[in-house]
């Protein structure tokens, strides 16, 4: 299957047009043409990804976040990024990145699955016209009451999280929740003016966090690797049902930290 072939099904399912702005996504490196058989998913295209996808001679590599993200001057050997993609066009590898398209078309609803959010709404509108209204970000209703405590249990449970760091009472009761996969500080207004009594998320930072609560929101940071790493599975799904001639390949889940 050429490689054009895959990326149409691909945007099919994530269009482009809701990507935001500054970001970069699609074809990144490599040839729109080349045949592909095998493909490989990961979050992040890091050197061992790159190393491993070589290894298991991969065809085209997919990830969520972009490996190439600001402009580029040049592409060499001399910074760690140049060395990535030359590595990538050394082995004839495509490399195809899907990031704010898919947080609005993909990730946002596969994390309100996980925690079983009824009666949904968009959190972050980005895109509205007179059918729907779409964009980052979940906000309804719990399957049922529960605490902070409990709550934050079931975060990990769900997304298979070595720990939480919880801002708020671990002993109020919360029943509508946000949640907003990556980096969610800068959506607290969003889920604040949806009336969540709690938002799931990952990246808030010290002021984020101790500032929604006297707001009387808590927070459960769940890690933006936490959550998003759930792009793996979605992905690896996705083309056992649409593409299922493909051999697939996704990388090893792995938190990019340890704590000591």
């Amino acid at each position: 299957m050429k490689c054009y072939e895959i990326i149409e099904q691909l945007e099919a399912h994530s269009p482009t047009s809701y990507a935001e702005e500054w970001d970069n996504i699609g074809l990144l490196a490599g040839r729109r043409d080349k045949e592909v058989k095998t493909i490989y998913i990961a979050l992040d295209a890091t050197d061992e990804v790159i190393a491993d996808a070589v290894r298991l001679g991969a065809d085209l590599l997919l990830t969520h976040h972009p490996l190439i993200f600001k402009k580029l001057g040049s592409v060499t050997t001399d910074d760690f990024i140049g060395k990535r993609i030359v590595e990538l066009l050394r082995n004839d590898m495509s490399y195809f990145a899907m990031h704010t398209n898919f947080d609005v078309m993909g990730m946002a609803d596969a994390a309100a699955d996980e925690l079983a959010l009824q009666d949904r709404q968009v959190l972050n509108v980005t895109f509205e016209d007179d059918i729907s209204k779409e964009g980052c970000g979940r906000v309804g209703r719990l399957r049922k009451r529960m605490s902070v405590a409990d709550l934050a249990e079931f975060v990990k449970r769900r997304f298979q999280v070595p720990n939480v760091r919880v801002y708020g009472d671990l002993g109020d009761i919360v029943e509508t929740a946000a949640v907003m996969p990556g980096s969610g500080g800068g959506y607290i207004r969003d889920a604040l003016r949806a009336g969540a009594d709690v938002m799931i998320t990952g990246d808030i930072d010290h002021h984020e966090g101790i500032d929604a609560v006297a707001q009387g929101m808590a927070i459960i940071d769940a890690g933006h690797y936490g959550i998003e790493k759930l792009f793996i599975s979605y992905m690896e799904e996705f083309f056992k049902r649409e593409l299922p001639a493909l051999t697939v390949y996704k990388a090893e889940i792995k938190e990019p930290f340890v704590v000591v």
